[in-house]
Parts: C-alpha cells; sequence; structure tokens
C-alpha cells in the first residue's frame, strides 16, 4: 500500500469538480415559498446539510478548501482498496458519499443533488430518497471498488456524492415514465426528457475526461450509481399510485431487497483479491 496514493474516482487532485458538469433540471416551484419548499422536501436539504456540515468540520480542522491531500481525504472516510479489503474499513463505502474535494466540488454537487431532490422527494418521500441516496451512492462506489481491484489499482481514492445524485437521477427517469401519476402526461415527458439529457451528457463528460490529465473522475461510481437508480425504480412504479401503505411497503422490501444485493456483490468483491 502506498504512503501517498494520488486522488482518483470522483476526486479531482486539480481542485476542479468531478461532480456533475452540466445542470439538473431545475424544480418549478413557481411562487412556493421557501419554507413550504423545505417542508416538502426535509429530506433534501438535510443531506445537502450534512455534506456541508461534513466539508465545514474538515475545513475547520485544517484541511485545505482548494486541495486536499490524499492522506486528509482517506482520514475523514474517503475510500480506497487497500483500506477497505485489506483493513476492513467497509464503512468508507458509506461516508465517501460525505466526504468532498474541495469548493467547486461540493458546490457542483449539492446544485444538482438540490435540484433533483426537490423533483424527486415528492414522488419518494423523505425516507425514501435519502434511502436511495445511501444506496445508490454505496453501489456505485462498490463497482468503483470492483474495477480497481480487477485491474490491481490499490492507490485510488475515491469521495464525492456524484454516484448518489447519478443514483437520483436513475430512478427519476423510471419514476417518471409512469402514466398514471397525477401530472399532465406532456409535463412527465419534458421533466423525464431533462433528467435523462442530464445524465446522459455527464456520463458522456465524464468518458471524455479519460482522455486528459486536468480532471480524474470515477466513470464507474457514477455508472453504478445511475444503474442502481434505474434498477431499484422499476419495483416501486407499480405501486406508486395503489395507495400510501402499499406503496410504502413496496419501498421498504425493494431498499431491503437492495441492501441485501449489495452485501453480496461486497462480498463477492473481496474474494477477487
Amino acid at each position: 500500500m502506498s504512503s501517498s496514493p494520488q486522488p482518483q474516482g470522483e476526486v479531482l487532485p486539480t481542485g476542479h469538480s468531478s461532480g456533475p458538469a452540466t445542470q439538473p433540471p431545475r424544480n418549478q416551484s413557481g411562487g412556493q415559498s421557501r419554507g413550504r419548499q423545505i417542508l416538502s422536501a426535509p429530506a433534501t436539504y438535510v443531506l445537502v446539510g450534512i455534506n456541508c456540515a461534513v466539508f465545514l468540520w474538515m475545513v475547520l480542522h485544517g484541511v485545505s478548501p482548494k486541495e486536499p491531500t490524499t492522506l486528509q481525504l482517506l482520514h475523514y472516510g474517503a475510500t480506497n482498496p487497500d483500506y477497505i479489503l485489506g483493513a476492513g474499513q467497509w464503512w468508507r463505502l458509506l461516508t465517501a458519499i460525505f466526504v468532498h474535494v474541495g469548493l467547486i466540488h461540493i458546490a457542483t454537487n449539492m446544485w444538482c443533488l438540490w435540484n433533483l431532490g426537490l423533483l424527486g422527494e415528492p414522488l419518494l418521500g423523505p425516507l425514501g430518497l435519502a434511502a436511495v441516496y445511501v444506496l445508490t451512492g454505496v453501489a456505485g462506489n462498490l463497482l468503483s471498488l470492483c474495477i480497481n481491484v480487477v485491474f490491481r489499482d490499490h492507490e485510488s481514492v475515491g469521495a464525492g456524492a456524484s454516484g448518489a445524485v447519478f443514483g437520483i437521477a436513475g430512478i427519476l427517469i423510471v419514476l417518471l415514465s409512469n402514466h398514471k401519476l397525477p401530472i399532465p402526461w406532456s409535463e412527465l415527458k419534458r421533466l423525464r426528457r431533462s433528467v435523462i439529457q442530464f445524465a446522459g451528457l455527464n456520463l458522456v463528460i465524464g468518458l471524455a475526461t479519460v482522455f486528459t490529465n486536468i480532471i480524474r473522475i470515477d466513470n464507474f461510481a457514477h455508472l453504478g450509481g445511475f444503474l442502481s437508480g434505474l434498477a431499484i425504480g422499476v419495483p416501486l412504479v407499480p405501486r406508486m399510485t395503489s395507495g400510501r401503505v402499499r406503496y410504502l411497503r413496496r419501498q421498504k422490501l425493494t431498499f431491503a431487497a437492495s441492501a441485501f444485493s449489495l452485501a453480496l456483490f461486497g462480498y463477492w468483491v473481496s474474494k477477487l483479491r
């Protein structure tokens, strides 16, 4: 294990953002007051608040707000294959989705999380959105870990909410395809098209950075988050308009099955070493 691995994944050694590069569809709130907006989407604001609080905590404890070091990122919970598989620190798959690499990194990720969260929380509920954020963020980190193990990359360090942001985008694409929602189909199509364009453009931009040395993005974390979001959304669609009790029951089953699947995948990855 190298004592000073180079930041990779969702980490940017240059201090630029590795999060989504283009803006997500904005929530059309019209004349809605900020107070009502917060009450209607508490999980979105709590998630943004936790991310900002972690970043502020890091800065107050001497971490550079522009270019944190690799060891500082690892200290506050970033991912690394040797730390996770060698030392058994699997909790890093979770903590890394709240750790960011500089002010620009967290600003872009939180802007996207805020917009997508305001759009998705009315469809998922506060606990549902929080569960999707955690599950898809961990899924993205797990896929990234798997790729690092396969290619014997023991130095990469990853952090950021981008995988979870892509996960929310993925589940929105599925949920917004439900014709039975009490929203005009033309509006649903417009919103869905905007989310697809946001996800597609950012995935393409992420792939384009493979050929540059300016920004280093963990495309597999983004892809893992996005695909897991799509997968989680599929079993939810049939119960979205069948009543609150049935929908919540389907959510619990889906999230439990997703967590179990991630645990199995993590166990399989641990055997690749």
